[in-house]
């Protein structure tokens, strides 16, 4: 008897989908797409050393160096982030750049420590920003796997605050371009030819972000400067003499300036604006994993801060300073459609490759200082817009909140506003040069190094006031803003109220109706305002069908009056009050006709249709509605007049918040 062998089943492999993010694209269009994303993010990247080194007076051939260094780190920051190594890197289609949000105090640290008996002042400056960069690197890579519980202490009123403030810190620093002669590199601010210039560049960016479409308008900024430069060359404003002299090839060595000097104020200053980065670093993380379809994890955040934390750490040892997500890119990334992190990491390479290339960066050298400074301006002031974007989510009916931003803002605009000034020159109207002597200045007025730390710039000491604030006025002692009462009673009150008491305070909101105020005090203890807000919300629509029919027939019908007073018995409808007796007659008979044809009142927000005309249209053709239609459209307008009514009891608790941001009335 023979058995016959069965051969063993060979295990199915197993099919996993990778996701886009993933993908690599064939090499072809691989290096195609990193091509278009390095041509998108270039401007940007060059004109953060271009702008220090004109600030601080630097060399041309130190320029060349910083110019190609920054190219060079760019691409190892960007590699870093998308490709990833070990816990660093968040793996996203996310290009690293340098971070305008470091320019004012680099600059300010630089002149602060600049040797004037050298032959090379600035380079000894640059000693200690490369100290306080690498030292506020490190700081960075080690809070990684903490930033997520510290950004509790960052809400959306100090970033917001914060990143305004760098905003229009920076705007000066554009404009001391636009205003220097290209070839004295002195500030000539009555000459119209850079003012042409600089404001030629602006209409030229305008023109292109207006006509140009896809691709094109993200690099408008580029485009702008080249054709800026060639009219400047052919207007004999601009030379490329020294192109012809750089070599083909170069590499920018470590610490080509000496090696870092370590300044405490310096390193604290670095420090506090970094911190502010991390924060825009996360918003472009999550940003750009919705836009791939990729969901962020803490362990995301921390991968990616570290990755941030140790790019800047490379920039400073190599000559070029801290590295965050380029924004544009983030737009190229949802524009194109192409998500695969590879793509970036194609364009680290090509970076890196660029940043051997000296040639390269004499030629961008040559862009005429009015031609940067007009599309300095318009990036400084974008900064400064995405502040305040940030800041529309902030409630400032809340006075805390306006209280932080404002004094943030006007503290930090004080210091750097009021800083001390180095000896310089002029070019005066006639074409003279005069000398500027020193100017003293707050950074000056401090006796120690601890003191001085807040007024070194106007960015740390507006970081410094937003946190200390925000401490003050959410975190330490906390009793939560004032909600009722006329400001006598705060949120935390409300968190420890009885059942009667919280119907006593917000039983006006829903017409006193228990069903939804149980369940809305049910929801305690309310972690804001806000979500003392939607538990109102929610509770009104859980109830059944009988309950919300309780809930309308508690509401007066429109345009009732007290007998006694003769006013207006329900507050939502004193905008009727102004109307003649004739007007208020069509009024009530509508709401009589209405009443009588369905069993309830009829409920309009008043509130939203302030003019007669439109109360009388609106209610007269939802009479041909079916009852549960009306039902539906009566509890829509209930949920609006009991959110107005809601804004009403915190406006009268913040009475002087509410007055700056209450809704402006419609005129008829």
């Amino acid at each position: 008897m023979s058995t016959e062998s069965v051969p063993a089943a060979t295990p199915k492999k197993r099919n996993t989908k990778v996701h886009p993010v993933d993908q690599v694209p064939a090499a072809g269009k691989l290096v195609a797409l990193g091509v278009q994303h390095v041509v998108a993010f270039y401007a940007g990247a060059v004109l953060v050393p271009l702008l220090i080194a004109r600030a601080i007076k630097l060399d041309s051939e130190a320029l060349t160096m910083l110019i190609t260094a920054d190219l060079f780190t760019c691409g190892i920051a960007s590699l870093l982030q998308s490709v990833g190594l070990w816990k660093i890197g968040v793996r996203l289609p996310l290009l690293q750049g340098i971070t305008f949000a470091t320019l004012a105090p680099v600059i300010k640290i630089a002149n602060d420590h600049a040797d004037q008996s050298a032959e090379f002042p600035a380079r000894v400056g640059l000693q200690t920003v490369y100290g306080a960069v690498i030292a506020a690197g490190v700081f960075t890579f080690l809070i990684a796997p903490f930033f997520a519980k510290l950004i509790r202490f960052l809400p959306p009123v100090v970033t917001g605050t914060l990143i305004t403030i760098i905003g229009i810190c920076l705007v000066p620093v554009g404009a001391g371009d636009a205003v220097t002669d290209p070839s004295a590199h002195l500030h000539d601010a009555a000459n119209p030819r850079w003012v042409c210039y600089a404001l030629g560049t602006i209409v030229l960016i305008v023109l292109m972000q207006r006509f140009l479409r896809g691709f094109m308008s993200t690099i408008a900024i580029l485009l702008a400067l080249i054709v800026g430069t060639f009219i400047a060359w052919l207007a004999g404003d601009a030379s490329f003499s020294s192109v012809g002299e750089a070599k083909w090839i170069g590499f920018t060595q470590p610490f080509a300036f000496g090696w870092p000097r370590w300044d405490i104020v310096a390193i604290v200053s670095m420090i506090v604006v970094l911190l502010v980065v991390a924060v825009e670093s996360t918003g472009s993380i999550f940003a750009t994993g919705e836009i791939v379809g990729k969901r962020i994890k803490a362990k995301d955040v921390a991968a990616a801060v570290r990755a941030d934390g140790l790019a800047t750490v490379i920039g400073g040892s190599f000559n070029s300073f801290p590295y965050t997500a380029f924004s544009e890119n983030v737009g190229l990334v949802r524009l194109t459609g192409v998500t695969s992190r590879w793509v970036v990491g194609c364009a680290g390479v090509i970076m890196i490759i660029l940043g051997l290339l000296p040639k390269l960066a004499k030629v961008v050298e040559s862009i005429p200082a009015p031609i940067l400074g007009g599309a300095a301006l318009i990036m400084f002031a974008t900064v400064a817009i995405v502040g305040i974007q940030t800041l529309t989510s902030v409630d400032f009916t809340d006075h805390r909140n306006l209280i932080i931003a404002a004094t943030s803002l006007a503290v930090a605009l004080y210091v750097q506003f009021s800083q001390s000034a180095s000896p310089t020159q002029v070019i005066e109207s006639t074409g003279a040069t005069v000398d500027v002597p020193a100017l003293p200045g707050v950074d000056q007025s401090m006796p120690n190094q601890i003191l001085q730390i807040p007024f070194s710039t106007g960015i740390t000491m507006g970081a410094i006031t937003a946190i200390l604030l925000n401490l003050l006025f959410f975190h330490i002692g906390k009793k939560g803003p004032a909600v009722a009462g006329g400001g006598s009673i705060t949120l935390d009150e409300v968190n420890t109220m009885s059942r009667d008491e919280f119907g006593a305070t917000f039983g006006e909101v829903v017409q006193g109706v228990d069903w939804v105020l149980d369940r809305a005090w049910e929801q305690r203890p309310f972690a804001d305002v806000h979500d003392l807000r939607i538990a109102f919300q929610e509770a009104m629509l859980t109830g059944t069908d009988a309950e919300h029919l309780q809930l309308i027939r508690a509401f007066p019908d429109l345009g009732a009056e007290d007998e006694e007073t003769g006013e207006m018995t329900a507050v939502d409808h004193k905008s009727l009050s102004h109307l003649d007796e004739s007007e208020h007659d069509n009024v009530v008979n509508l709401s009589s006709a209405y009443r009588e044809h369905f069993g309830f009142p009829l409920v309009i927000c008043a509130r939203e249709t302030e003019r007669y005309d439109r109360v009388i249209r609106n209610g007269w053709a939802r009479m041909d509605n079916s009852v549960t239609s009306e039902r539906s459209f009566a509890l829509i307008e209930i949920a609006k007049i009991a959110n107005y009514r809601f804004d009403d009891l915190v406006a009268d608790a913040n009475p002087i918040t509410s007055a700056r941001f209450s809704r402006q009335p419609e005129l008829s």
